[in-house]
């Protein structure tokens, strides 16, 4: 089934209007890396309040992370960009800048603000915000945190007046996330002056137990929760690879409460990533993707990171726009009779611009041996061209136009079709009621599949598009042929490209 956030589309485009609009006291708007390890001048714009940096290992993540935080005072810069004497000789005129809102400083427009490495130092103009950095060091064991060893002894023990229970707010939040009631759990201050925290939990039978028996993706759940909780508004949070210690389904409730707590608190927060089900809840403009020495916009698969970079085992790459196209481009290759399918991998996008963009990129890279194209959907506003090896698909709303051929011809593919749909064959005729029925009460063509699913008894949508795509394909061998030999043609021109 597709995935349903449980954040309300209104709170994303709330969100989306009041980055977009700069409603904030303090919000960190854009920077430019002009200079930064392997970036040069590549901007970066926070058009949403939470934001996921996506990449490959050493793609830039923890840099992009390190960047957004250093001018802010309360996160030095040794924190990302530590010198190590004459061996980061490279770091010499490292620079970057910002835009910003401070309305405290400027109460009508944003500031202009520089970080930058000279003279063996970091000079940069930064400005007073609470920050919060998450680093992964936050997931460590108890058992392994020098400062608690104290709390291991048999006689360890503090007076009660230094053990409190979490707030409301926080129980509620952290357990959502965990799926675990935490309403027993409590904090202690090892010393008295509060430097030093020990957690304590409860079994639902009521039997206590430390911070030494929790799971580490569990503590950190609760002290980044209270944290952010007991933070001001507008704080800036920074948390490198969000999903360490958790659940797929934890990662994702992490984030949804990140997005609601920016509604509530307007914090912005930013985070690296590798994982899939933590771009989720987000909207297609709050995910970056790094690779070494470019930053694109726009949410996709983190697997397709590996084809963006050339890290992939396969003859070719087809960038595509989304997972329906995705669907439909693999459909149309299992009908070359040379099984092109086995040489090429499809790797659905989070729209045209950003196929075209990763297209362009993956071409351009002289270090990629592996040869892309681009393959853009019937009623994209992107220009399709032979020398950017960039093809359209047939049709103009792609789902549309799939689905109503499939009826067109339904006299010849219906029964296969019904079966497809995991109906019995001679119920062809009833499916196709359904289907038409579907089609006149429909009003937005990208949910066809996923309405027939439904009334079907649920199926899910991608079974659904799986069996029209396949069927399309089956009975429209002129344009499959047509599209098979252009991307066969085009990755073979870029292949050329690279080798001469």
């Amino acid at each position: 089934m597709t995935f349903k956030s449980e954040v309300r589309d209104s709170t994303i485009n709330a969100l989306l209007d009041k980055a977009g609009q700069r409603s904030y006291q303090q919000y960190l708007a854009k920077m430019t890396l002009k200079k930064l390890r392997g970036f040069s001048e590549e901007p970066i714009s926070f058009d949403f309040p939470v934001t996921a940096i996506i990449g490959p290992n050493g793609g830039g993540k923890t840099t992009v992370l390190g960047a957004a935080g250093i001018i802010h005072r309360t996160i030095p810069p040794r924190a990302f960009f530590s010198k190590s004497g004459k061996y980061d000789s490279g770091m010499q005129d490292w620079s970057i800048e910002y835009e910003i809102v401070d309305r405290a400083v400027s109460p009508r427009n944003s500031l202009q603000r520089t970080a930058s490495f000279k003279s063996l130092k970091w000079n940069r103009d930064a400005l007073s915000r609470q920050a919060l950095l998450f680093g992964v060091s936050r997931t460590v064991p108890a058992s392994e945190r020098r400062e608690l060893l104290s709390c291991t002894s048999r006689k360890f023990s503090v007076p009660d007046a230094r053990v409190s229970p979490f707030s409301a707010e926080i129980n509620e939040s952290v357990s959502r996330i965990l799926g675990k009631d935490v309403s027993g759990f409590k904090e202690m201050k090892v010393h008295a002056s509060g430097n030093v925290t020990l957690l304590t939990g409860q079994t639902s039978t009521g039997v206590g137990y430390s911070e030494f028996h929790f799971g580490a993706g569990e503590s950190s759940i609760i002290r980044m929760v209270a944290a952010i909780e007991g933070a001001s508004d507008n704080t800036l949070v920074l948390i490198e690879e969000i999903e360490n210690g958790l659940h797929p389904v934890a990662t994702i409730r992490l984030v949804e409460y990140l997005i609601w707590a920016a509604e509530r608190k307007k914090i912005q927060v930013i985070f690296t990533t590798h994982s899939n089900e933590a771009l989720r809840p987000l909207p297609s403009k709050a995910v970056w993707s790094a690779t070494k020495d470019k930053l694109f916009q726009g949410k996709l698969d983190v697997a397709s990171l590996r084809a963006i970079t050339g890290q992939i085992e396969t003859a070719s790459v087809i960038f595509v726009e989304d997972d329906f196209a995705k669907t439909w481009m693999e459909a149309i290759l299992r009908q070359s009779e040379r099984a092109i399918i086995d040489h090429f991998q499809v790797h659905a996008m989070s729209g045209d611009g950003t196929a075209v963009a990763m297209n362009k990129y993956h071409n351009d890279n002289p270090s990629i041996t592996v040869p892309s194209v681009c393959v853009i959907d019937g009623d994209s506003r992107q220009e399709d061209s032979e020398e950017k090896r960039v093809y359209r698909l047939p049709g103009e709303a792609p789902e549309a136009y799939v689905f109503d051929n499939c009826l067109n011809h339904w006299s010849v593919i219906g029964g296969k079709l019904s079966v497809a749909l995991l109906q019995r064959f001679e119920d062809s005729e009833k499916v196709l009621e359904l289907c038409q029925d579907v089609r006149r009460t429909n009003k937005d063509t990208h949910l066809l599949f996923s309405q027939i699913g439904e009334k079907l008894g649920l199926v899910p949508e991608r079974t659904v598009a799986a069996a029209f795509t396949t069927l399309w394909a089956q009975v429209n061998t002129k344009e499959v042929q047509d599209i098979i030999m252009k991307v066969a043609q085009g990755a073979e021109a870029s292949a050329s490209a690279s080798t001469g």
